[in-house]
């Protein structure tokens, strides 16, 4: 294969009190990423989007990731790389894991699908230090293997895969910036002892919760008593929106990634839209604009639409 059209997922990392060890992906909203091989050792990137992102590999998320995959073949080939972003960057739903696992992953498809799965991670991941000066895996894993992802080492890497129950997933994205690298900065870097006995016992829940589709014990387990708390100050209304979300029928949610994104677990369709229209009610007074999805957990990761 000479070309590759994928769809790659947004993503909801730390699930509330996983942070930087759990992930889920999405069904909407997607980027779309055309990618070609070159037989030379050059990266070209094209944007067909307003987000105006560096068009320079070296700048570029999806762009370091194919110049890692270019180094690892001894630079014997290249890749041109069209760039359709839905994700809007900043927004805290995966959107530079979507361009450093859709590159990932396409670049390996048109070698023959010559590297494992952790490898394909291990490429994405340096887009992620790039856009946030850390490798983190908690969105490239689910948005690569698709469901929810247990991050539980990076060094050496080891993704373990959770079944993901058929839960509806809610996402308002009030129409803010808030940089990863800057919601890193202001986190605590000493934890009290009984907040972290907390945080292991919400953890091992929630993980318990999905492999069981123990619904009310996800709902117990969706409490963070570390991170939470300090990025929360960045989001408008975030209080409030999280306890008017529970009232209309919302399991729990929290922060996704590093905000400004906010996303709520449902059991049903019926009650994501109702958490959704709690959404735009909170934003409405506000008088901030936001954009609400209403989706499921993406059970695929990276999807191949087209070769040719």
């Amino acid at each position: 294969m000479k070309k590759v059209k994928v769809h790659s997922p947004g993503t909801v990392a730390n699930i509330v009190c996983g942070f930087d060890i759990l992930g889920l992906a999405l069904s909407e909203p997607y980027d779309v990423m055309e990618v070609m091989l070159l037989d030379r050792p050059e990266v070209i990137i094209h944007n067909r989007d307003i987000f105006n992102l560096p068009t320079e590999a070296e700048k570029n998320v999806a762009g370091v990731v194919l110049l890692s995959v270019m180094e690892r073949m001894n630079n014997t080939i290249g890749f041109e790389v069209t760039v359709e972003k839905h994700i809007k960057p900043g927004s805290g739903i995966g959107s530079s894991a979507a361009s450093a696992a859709g590159a990932a992953v396409a670049a390996n498809y048109l070698l023959g699908n010559i590297f494992s799965s952790d490898e394909v991670v291990q490429f994405a991941m340096n887009g992620e230090k790039l856009a946030s000066g850390v490798k983190h895996a908690d969105n490239i894993a689910p948005c690569i293997l698709g469901g929810i992802s247990l991050i539980r080492s990076i060094h050496p890497l080891d993704i373990v895969s959770i079944p993901a129950p058929d839960l509806f997933v809610t996402v308002v994205h009030p129409q803010i910036e808030v940089r990863t690298s800057d919601a890193r900065q202001i986190l605590k870097q000493q934890v009290l002892l009984k907040d972290a006995i907390k945080q292991w016992g919400n953890i091992a829940g929630l993980v318990t919760g999905f492999m069981k589709n123990d619904y009310d014990l996800i709902g117990r387990s969706l409490e963070d008593v570390i991170i939470e708390p300090v990025r929360s100050i960045l989001i408008p209304g975030f209080d409030e929106l999280k306890v008017k979300c529970k009232e209309a029928g919302a399991l729990g949610g929290g922060i996704s990634g590093s905000g400004p994104s906010v996303f709520m677990l449902s059991k049903d369709e019926s009650t994501a839209k109702a958490v959704g229209h709690v959404m735009s009610q909170v934003y409405e007074q506000i008088g901030i604009d936001y954009n609400i999805y209403v989706t499921t957990i993406n059970k695929k990761g990276v999807e191949v639409v087209s070769s040719e």
